[in-house]
């Protein structure tokens, strides 16, 4: 077993017997970290110059920023006389505790690498994964960050991205919009379906192609409902989602169309039988 007190005290003299070390490690760690922020700007500034792909641009700028300040770490190890075979020797050593200790992580980085070669899904995208829904604003080694409607920030582990569900809703730039309009029975099914055309092939933000669908879905308990399938680009899908479904309410209430209303009913018993 480990002696910690032993471990301490003789970490503490190797300290106060290399002053001018610890001092040297000190300085290259702070001028290290601060050059290596540099650098990591100076990449990032000639990527978005000269390459487009925001999605490897952001890996290669996690990347990039964890080489550098490992390279730090064992430069200033040197200079703290600790020698770069020593400093391996170390990491060997304790090789099988940090691998159970960063288990997780080594996953999420192996999935970081995944995630680029596949490309499920790119910076910009919206998607859902893990319960949540987003815009994805960062790709990183270990996690992703997700921008959400609300403009909560969400960061899921890469490992989860991987071995989860992802509804990506950006590849494709067209969606389908549906939507289900109910009236009473007293509806006249026809003007029903004639406002329902109108205001569809009205909207500005309707495709034409693919052709809208409208058509009588179902006679239900206490009202007709309708199926209204359009399609928009994927960008519009919010705004023609809350549009139609206002300009239905305007046009039925303008046209005299009634809704259906929730029906109770009541049956009274007489206890003798009449």
């Amino acid at each position: 077993m480990f002696n910690v007190e032993e471990i301490l005290e003789r970490t503490k003299d190797f300290l106060f017997a290399n002053v001018p070390g610890v001092i040297g490690a000190i300085l290259v760690l702070i001028i290290g970290f601060k050059l290596s922020k540099w650098i990591v700007r100076a990449i990032e500034n000639s990527m978005n110059k000269y390459n487009k792909d925001a999605t490897l641009n952001s890996f290669i700028k996690a990347l990039s920023r964890f080489s550098l300040k490992f390279a730090v770490v064992i430069f200033a190890a040197n200079v703290l006389g600790i020698g770069i075979d020593t400093f391996l020797v170390i990491l060997g050593a304790a090789g099988l505790a940090i691998g159970l200790a960063l288990k997780d992580n080594l996953s999420n980085l192996a999935s970081g690498v995944i995630i680029l070669l596949f490309r499920s899904f790119n910076i910009g995208d919206f998607i859902e994964a893990g319960g949540y829904s987003g815009t994805v604003k960062e790709i990183q080694l270990m996690h992703t960050k997700l921008n959400t409607p609300d403009n909560k920030v969400v960061v899921i582990p890469n490992g989860a991205l991987v071995n989860e569900k992802i509804i990506n809703f950006s590849v494709e730039k067209t969606r389908r919009v549906d939507f289900k309009f109910s009236v009473g029975y007293g509806a006249d099914i026809k003007k029903v379906k004639e406002i329902l055309n109108s205001i569809v092939d009205n909207h500005p933000l309707v495709l034409k192609d693919p052709k809208p669908f409208i058509r009588l879905f179902e006679s239900g308990e206490g009202a007709i409902t309708f199926t209204v399938r359009v399609w928009g680009e994927a960008a519009n899908y919010w705004t023609i989602y809350y549009d139609l479904q206002e300009e239905v309410r305007l046009k039925f209430d303008e046209n005299n169309i009634n809704l259906p209303f929730p029906q109770m009913g009541v049956h009274l018993i007489n206890k003798n039988g009449g």
